[in-house]
């Protein structure tokens, strides 16, 4: 009987006195985040643009380059910076013929030589890249590739089925 008593008087104390704070900072360690609503609210207000995969396979995007050319831009995780076309170049105002081609780029196809060029704004829909790092290459580029230096400065992107959707 004793020790019945001295059990039930150690589960009183217990109860009384120890419970109440281990369930208080229980209770303070589990403060809810931000609720499922709040983050699809903060990902909604984010300008954001869709791109659309190709019969190549590829995701491509058409852009307007420094407010006057559109451009076709095929998107490349693996460029390093955005490439640009001799004829994309001249479209967007550059004069490729007097640009200084010291570069050395290395490609699929080998090394190519490139100039450096910086492109005042990069927009596709509701996104407006500013100041972005560019290659200008003279031969081997069929295309005009969107590559690092614009996907980088994104908040994000993500494919889902046949469209990329990027986000700033």
């Amino acid at each position: 009987m004793l020790i019945l008593g001295v059990a039930g008087l150690i589960a009183a104390i217990t109860s009384v006195y120890i419970a109440p704070r281990v369930q208080s900072s229980v209770m303070m360690d589990t403060s809810p985040g931000p609720t499922a609503v709040q983050a699809a609210d903060e990902t909604a207000a984010r300008r954001s643009a869709h791109l659309t995969r190709r019969a190549d396979g590829h995701y491509w995007g058409r852009a307007l380059i420094n407010s006057r050319a559109s451009v076709d831009f095929m998107v490349d995780t693996g460029a390093s910076v955005v490439a640009l076309t001799w004829q994309d170049a001249e479209k967007m105002g550059l004069e490729p013929s007097t640009l200084d081609y010291a570069w050395d780029i290395r490609t699929a196809g080998g090394v190519v030589k490139g100039a450096s060029v910086r492109i005042d704004s990069i927009r596709i829909d509701q996104v407006h890249i500013q100041n972005v790092e560019a290659m200008v290459l003279p031969a081997h580029l069929d295309q005009s590739l969107l590559g690092m230096s614009f996907l980088r400065e994104l908040y994000s992107y993500e494919v889902r089925g046949d469209r990329m959707i990027i986000r700033q």
